[in-house]
């Protein structure tokens, strides 16, 4: 049990890598770090049963700032 590692440590690491490289592509935004892809719902969908309504919406931008800042919370978790 000595040189396992938390699994929640490393989704945390990769959450943290995702957030801050999509910040950092916000920063720029006519670079080519934020050049990317977004998919998902394009318009949400709504579920109306009466009494309550419920909206589902996602939509994920993956950009290059993103997946450089996944690869550097791999790195930063593989030196923890």
């Amino acid at each position: 049990m000595k040189g396992r590692k938390n699994n929640w440590a490393c989704f945390l690491m990769i959450l943290a890598g995702i957030v801050i490289g999509g910040f950092i592509g916000n920063l720029f935004p006519n670079t080519w770090l934020n050049y990317g892809q977004t998919f998902g719902l394009s318009s949400p969908l709504i579920l109306d049963l009466g009494i309550l309504c419920i909206t589902f919406a996602l939509t994920i931008k993956i950009t290059v700032a993103s997946i450089v800042g996944i690869i550097i919370g791999i790195i930063i978790y593989r030196f923890l």
